[in-house]
């Protein structure tokens, strides 16, 4: 048997803030649409299902993250989560500048939760608070040549 990661799927409050955020960053927006039917229903476990939905991929083509609205049922708010509240933690993206992310992210109104981290002497990384409240991990690759 293989395996392979097809995509992380995120319930947002406004899709298109978070589809502007993440194309920003440079995702690169491969489909949109609407989702519904019984075979929908059937999958998500929701009758009546119906979201609005847009597929973005990295530029490598190896990662996609899949981002909803609720038009039906209506979208649940909960709490901002906070980094150790157990269920999905973040969603992580590599990027060649870490100072140009941030800036990318803060004109969308998404700060560093704490600050910009040094691991070893590895990477440059900072978790930020994007739209919907989701935490985003941002890491810079530091040369070790």
């Amino acid at each position: 048997m293989s395996i392979r990661l097809e995509n992380v799927g995120i319930a947002v409050r406004y899709l298109e803030r978070a589809v502007a955020f993440f194309t920003d960053l440079g995702l690169i927006t491969t489909g949109r649409g609407t989702v519904q039917g019984e075979w929908a229903d059937t999958a998500v476990g929701l009758d009546g299902n119906h979201v609005k939905i847009a597929v973005l991929q990295t530029p490598d083509g190896h990662g996609q993250v899949e981002l909803f609205e609720y038009l039906h049922p209506a979208a649940i708010e909960r709490g901002i989560t906070a980094p150790n509240e157990i269920g999905m933690h973040r969603v992580a993206f590599s990027v060649d500048d870490l100072d140009a992310a941030l800036m990318i992210a803060a004109n969308h109104g998404c700060y560093p939760l704490r600050g910009i981290a040094g691991y070893q002497d590895l990477y440059r990384l900072a978790y930020v608070r994007g739209p919907s409240g989701i935490i985003v991990m941002l890491a810079q690759k530091l040369n070790t040549d």
